[in-house]
């Protein structure tokens, strides 16, 4: 579900106020060649991660589905020198595209891809003892939201910000009985959130270059 005037009014905020570079155009054009599905979050939305962080002040950042590292570098970006962000991919492929494209924006130092399932990942992130994280962004598969939601809470501090890409569907999260695992993935996400007493949060529908959909934003308060 697209619409020309959603197209045209994101291609105005990014032009103004969110223009690309050489390394965000570069990661998405690799991303493209090497066969990458191209859902990537829009310039504008990556430019509101990095607000984000920058607002949050975030040392310490985790992401769960990497894809060609283009959000990964907005992200990034808004750390300091000596921060760190551990992002998680899936597919050994995109792993590499998107190191490639981290590193031509020079942020290879700062920023660790790991490859595998995020729930095999994740167990051994509290092993090592990695967290708090100070952000958690999940944009991955969307069948285990409410398990990726989870995990950040395990991994988080009061404070912590975590942002869900992709919780609209297009309106079809409103379907009772979905049957798409990826809207019920999603719904079973927010009944985790809503019974969850640790987080405050609200969600926003979207619409853009990408279509209609929309992002959850919480924050954990104890």
């Amino acid at each position: 579900m697209t619409n020309p005037q959603w197209t045209a009014v994101d291609h105005y905020f990014t032009e103004t106020i969110a223009p690309a570079d050489e390394a965000l155009t570069a990661a998405l054009a690799d991303s493209t060649a090497a066969g990458l599905p191209e859902i990537a979050v829009a310039p504008n939305q990556g430019k509101l991660l990095h607000l984000l962080a920058s607002i949050q002040g975030a040392r310490n950042v985790l992401e769960i589905g990497t894809l060609g590292g283009y959000s990964t570098i907005w992200l990034a970006r808004a750390l300091p020198a000596d921060g760190r962000l551990i992002t998680l991919e899936y597919s050994p492929a995109h792993a590499d595209v998107a190191r490639a494209n981290i590193a031509r924006a020079g942020l290879d130092k700062i920023v660790e891809v790991r490859t595998g399932a995020a729930l095999d990942t994740l167990p051994q992130l509290e092993t090592e003892g990695a967290g708090p994280f100070d952000l958690v962004f999940i944009d991955a598969d969307k069948v285990n939201n409410a398990r990726y939601v989870a995990w950040a809470l395990k991994l988080s501090r009061p404070g912590t910000v975590i942002v869900v890409d992709n919780v609209v569907r297009e309106g079809r999260i409103a379907t009772p009985h979905p049957d798409d695992p990826a809207i019920t993935g999603t719904r079973e996400m927010f009944d985790l959130i809503a019974a969850e007493p640790r987080l405050d949060a609200t969600a926003l529908q979207t619409v853009g270059t990408k279509g209609y959909d929309g992002l959850l934003l919480a924050r954990v308060i104890n």
